[in-house]
């Protein structure tokens, strides 16, 4: 047994090699950002880290298809066919075949199974692993920028080698699909997903309506918030419905996804909150855990793409609320921002607030509330 609380930080260089092309949205750039951020902050140093591996098909295959994890290889290679892209989800502008993507990719699987035995094995308390969170892969169809769905391959690993009841909570603003429909029937695990309602957002799914099948009736929840939804509505909304879930379910660890994109600045979303909010989400997540999973907890990443403004400090709060340490007040590290701006297209924030001299005016901000709340209620009502 561990002596102490410790934290793992899954982190290598390669981890960012998980590219579609220079333009897309989808950049790992923000990870090393973060993590650059976290050392000039003296918080993250190298007793923290895990490195990732290379998944086994053996292991991508607890989720994907083995005709699907093929056809990767070949994308690899360069030599899947157009009938093949097709099929696979790979003919879009949002997924497409890039070098070496089923490596890169699995990659990512493995830094997620190397923390999660670390934290089994009680090595490590907690950890989080921010270049991953690829939560809209299908088993057998790449989806929404995510070519494997670590996040699913990490709970089916969890309930094969250490019969774990696992808790998915996905606070992405995207509805993590991949993962829900991946355990529709299954009852070892509970995916609890908050995003934006799915009639004006990718994937369009997460209806609170959506509550699982067969056996796994039940253990599927959604709540859908609506668009320009502001932090007041969104963690009383989150609150009110997450503490009822876990009680009933009584987990054994939890895993959660930590995409940035309910943020009012966030390019590819519709959501009115501010860094306020995307502090405070983790810092709950890590109460919930330390008071009902002896502080088992798996913190993804996820969503974002406003890059430079409010992922880093955003996902940093991610790691500071595992070790425990406050949120951030006052100036940034001034070495962090004298390395990135140079690089940055915008003026970088100097703090860690939001200065919010462009937050929008919401005239509709009783209504929008109204309905999280009444939706809210709905959900909380099935858990008393």
């Amino acid at each position: 047994m561990i002596t102490e609380n410790k934290t793992g930080y899954v982190y290598a260089h390669e981890l960012l090699q998980y590219r579609f092309k220079n333009d897309h949205p989808f950049n790992q750039m923000r990870l090393k950002l973060t993590t650059e951020l976290l050392v000039d902050l003296n918080a993250l140093h190298n007793h923290h880290l895990i490195q990732p591996r290379l998944a086994s098909d053996e292991e991508i295959a607890l989720i994907h298809s083995y005709d699907y994890i093929q056809a990767m290889h070949h994308a690899s290679h360069g030599i899947l066919s157009d009938v093949e892209a097709r099929k696979y989800g790979l003919d879009g502008e949002d997924t497409m075949q890039f070098k070496h993507m089923h490596q890169h990719s699995a990659r990512i699987v493995g830094g997620a199974l190397n923390l999660a035995d670390a934290i089994m094995t009680n090595k490590v308390t907690n950890g989080c692993h921010l270049g991953g969170g690829l939560h809209h892969a299908l088993p057998g169809r790449a989806n929404g920028f995510c070519v494997y769905n670590d996040v699913a391959i990490t709970i089916a690993h969890l309930i094969q080698k250490y019969n774990s009841r696992v808790l998915c909570i996905d606070t992405d603003a995207h509805h993590g699909d991949g993962t829900q429909w991946s355990f529709y029937t299954n009852d070892h695990v509970l995916n609890y997903s908050i995003h934006e309602t799915g009639k004006f957002l990718f994937p369009g799914s997460g209806h609170y309506t959506e509550r699982g099948s067969e056996q796994g009736f039940g253990y599927t929840v959604n709540l859908p918030l609506e668009p320009f939804t502001e932090n007041d509505s969104y963690l009383e909304s989150f609150k009110q419905t997450i503490e009822p879930v876990i009680k009933t379910f009584k987990p054994d660890i939890i895993i959660s996804v930590h995409g940035v994109d309910i943020h009012y600045l966030d390019p590819l979303t519709h959501m009115s909150c501010t860094l306020d909010a995307l502090y405070e989400i983790p810092y709950y997540i890590k109460m919930l855990a330390d008071k009902y999973t002896d502080g088992k907890v798996l913190m993804f990443g996820g969503g974002g793409y406003n890059i430079w403004k409010v992922v880093p400090l955003a996902w940093s709060h991610v790691f500071l609320a595992l070790i425990g340490e406050p949120k951030q007040q006052g100036p940034l590290p001034q070495k962090w921002l004298t390395k990135w701006q140079q690089y940055a297209p915008c003026s970088l924030p100097k703090t860690w607030s939001d200065e919010c001299t462009d937050y929008p005016y919401i005239p509709r901000t009783k209504e929008i509330s109204a309905l999280n709340t009444k939706h809210a209620k709905q959900v909380a009502s099935w858990f008393e």
